[in-house]
């Protein structure tokens, strides 16, 4: 009899069809709703500058165009790298490195996923003005728009910090004791450093 535990399990196939029912929105607490303009920020800033730009005069009514412009960014890198071996599909994890830790430090109930993830978003400007390039204009920039959806730019005072460098440590992207961070030099441009260091990513964290 065939050993069924070397029989796959499964497969991933890339979807024919994304339907966004936008109205379904509308049932979300407000802080649900917020959280979710992290990743549409995150993806402005790592690609689209004329996303970036309409997002400073948005209204609701603009969402249903919004959603699919994010659709097709995140589905554009995704299958630029499905595999996950040219790099291209990290940048989907500008802001996460330190989102994520930040959720770790605090035991996953202190912030919302998107919540963490705007603050990620500072630290990984402050550190993209050390390691890339990013003009003071454009980071203050970014943090505004943050700020302008009512989402999260600084930590309360009395978190706990050092917990967010030990979080960091069991970040993914840390392959082989290298840091791979996404930088960007200016909102719409983003690549995978590897120059950043314990040192930048703490200058990171200190400003929030």
């Amino acid at each position: 009899m065939r050993d069924r535990r070397l029989l796959p399990l499964g497969a991933w196939h890339q979807p024919a069809l994304v339907i966004s029912d936008v109205d379904t929105l509308t049932t979300l607490p407000p802080r649900e709703f917020r959280q979710g303009f992290a990743e549409i920020i995150k993806h402005a800033v790592i690609r689209d500058d004329r996303m970036f730009e309409k997002l400073q005069s948005f209204d609701r009514s603009q969402l249903p165009a919004l959603i699919q412009r994010n659709v097709e960014i995140k589905a554009a890198i995704v299958a630029a790298d499905e595999r996950e071996t040219t790099g291209e599909r990290a940048l989907l994890n500008f802001g996460h490195t330190v989102g994520h830790a930040i959720e770790r430090a605090g035991e996953y109930r202190e912030f919302l996923h998107g919540e963490a993830i705007s603050l990620g978003i500072v630290a990984a400007c402050e550190i993209s003005v050390r390691k890339a390039g990013l003009s003071e204009v454009e980071r203050k920039k970014i943090v505004k728009t943050l700020e302008a959806f009512e989402l999260p730019i600084r930590l309360p005072a009395d978190f706990p910090k050092e917990k967010i460098l030990s979080a960091i440590r069991f970040d993914k992207k840390f392959a082989a004791g290298q840091i791979r961070f996404v930088v960007v030099s200016k909102i719409g441009f983003a690549r995978l450093a590897t120059n950043v260091t314990m040192e930048d990513i703490e200058a990171g964290i200190a400003v929030l």
